[in-house]
């Protein structure tokens, strides 16, 4: 029996939602089957499932479960949990899943900032497309600093509206 059927929630219903969502994730740029089990999880109230439990739901194997979860994990949108005096592993979404995807994205910001200062040291910052590549260092260094103090906010908010 699913997690849905168990808390008396419409089986359907869910699965439309994990289905609908996971399109919207898919439009945005995430891989397929991460998306489905991305919104499997965020969807289960207890807001982690085993690997059998996400097969069973989304109709999967067991290999497209641990890719996804694969992904998902190095993407910062799920931990893995050992279950207490198991060897099953099971996967979590936590509340804070957005904000650690989108710091784990700084880092990425950041590289790319120091690829771009080497590219305008390279091709010289007076030449056109030294210029182009300033621009662009420059969008991601605003962007930086508009995420960073963005995720201030959110952690005030976070903490004014749901608490610790």
């Amino acid at each position: 029996m699913t997690e849905s059927t168990e808390a008396g929630r419409d089986a359907e219903a869910v699965s439309r939602f994990v289905e609908a969502f996971a399109a919207q994730l898919v439009e945005a740029g995430m891989q397929r089957m991460p998306a489905r089990v991305f919104a499997a999880l965020l969807s289960s109230d207890e807001g982690s499932m085993t690997s059998a439990e996400l097969g069973e739901q989304l109709r999967i194997s067991p290999a497209g479960v641990s890719g996804a979860v694969r992904y998902l994990a190095q993407t910062h949108m799920v931990a893995r949990e050992r279950e207490p005096g198991s060897r099953r592993e099971r996967y979590r979404v936590h509340g804070d899943q957005w904000y650690e995807a989108l710091t784990n994205r700084e880092a990425v910001l950041k590289r790319w900032e120091g690829a771009l200062r080497e590219g305008v040291a390279s091709l010289g910052a007076d030449t056109p497309a030294g210029r182009r590549m300033a621009e662009t260092l420059a969008f991601f260094e605003f962007v930086e600093g508009e995420v960073s103090a963005m995720m201030e906010r959110w952690r005030a908010h976070r903490e004014k509206t749901f608490g610790d």
